[in-house]
């Protein structure tokens, strides 16, 4: 039994806890927050056995194999260091922190501790992505040569909402954006030349934003996200002799479609079992029962790698949430 710990009480730390009861051999048994009220009324509702009034008390507990923590973005690095420095392994919510300097600082944590550390990319663990990523390989589309993706929610949101504010890592590009980043990089790889553009909001975070990575190999990736209209949610990946097209939301798709040069499109169904969370914790359980410090879908390179290229994206945009 791995017996896991949520930190955090929000929407998606609730659709986490959902799911976990989706994964063979899962317990929650702790929920902390920064408030005993809030922790305790998590618990009772999803059937953790304790609740705790600080993130430090979660991270103490011995019984705790595993945290999730699902905190806004700008708490994500004081969190998950404080499990690390307890010896807690940590699936932590993308994006892994705001800046590439503090994400190495937490792997780097994690790796002297000999300490499991996993970012919650949870597209990386889908099956459907997973089966999208074998076919490729295998040569079903030939040589990958362009990835199309974008995910664009509707506002208008107010400038305190999670979205907008500066202080908590608001924007597009780390909420929104990193997913067909990742899915360009899952693909492609690191790009050799990124161009970006964004409009900003008031309180200096992109709120339309869209960047195209280009690659030596001669492929492209044209990818946006924002949150001023919503937009399909759609990806297609095109190659040589043919492409794949994954319908919404892309990054957990109800099917994929591959069309080979003469042959009739073949449709594949996901099994739609739970929310999609659940793969993550599942591969996090299998990488703890193997004694691994860190997931080969998700491993901490990648992690890294893609960080950088929001670094640099931002830095193309103007979004710095140093000042």
């Amino acid at each position: 039994m791995t017996r896991w710990g949520i930190l955090a009480t929000g929407h998606i730390a609730a659709r986490f806890a959902e799911d976990l009861r989706h994964v063979p051999g899962a317990e929650l048994v702790a929920v902390g927050s920064r408030t005993p009220e809030s922790a305790k009324l998590f618990a009772d509702r999803h059937g953790a056995q304790r609740a705790y009034g600080s993130w430090a008390e979660l991270a103490a507990d011995p019984e705790v194999d595993v945290v999730y923590v699902a905190t806004p973005h700008a708490a994500h690095h004081e969190a998950a260091l404080t499990c690390l420095r307890a010896g807690r392994a940590v699936l932590l919510e993308k994006p892994f922190t705001l800046d590439l300097a503090t994400s190495r600082e937490l792997v780097d944590t994690a790796r002297a501790a000999g300490v499991f550390l996993m970012e919650a990319m949870w597209m990386r663990t889908n099956p459907l992505i997973l089966r999208m990523v074998e076919l490729i390989a295998d040569g079903a589309i030939g040589t990958v040569t362009s990835v199309q993706a974008d995910f664009g929610v509707a506002g208008p949101f107010p400038p305190e909402h999670r979205m907008r504010a500066r202080v908590l890592g608001g924007g597009a590009l780390l909420d929104l954006g990193v997913y067909p980043l990742s899915l360009a990089h899952l693909l492609l790889g690191v790009p050799q030349h990124i161009r970006s553009w964004a409009t900003l909001t008031p309180e200096g975070v992109d709120e339309n934003t869209g960047f195209v990575l280009g690659y030596d190999s001669g492929a492209v990736a044209t990818l946006s996200c924002g949150m001023v209209g919503a937009t399909p949610l759609v990806a297609s990946v095109t190659g040589t002799t043919g492409r794949i097209e994954l319908p919404t939301p892309f990054f957990r798709p109800p099917s994929l479609t591959l069309y080979r040069a003469g042959a009739e499109p073949e449709t594949i169904d996901a099994d739609l079992t739970g929310g999609g969370y659940q793969y993550e914790a599942i591969e996090a359980q299998r990488c703890l029962a193997a004694g691994l410090t860190e997931s080969p879908l998700v491993p901490h390179a990648t992690t890294l790698e893609v960080m950088a290229l929001l670094d640099a994206i931002r830095a193309q945009i103007g979004v710095d949430y140093s000042a």
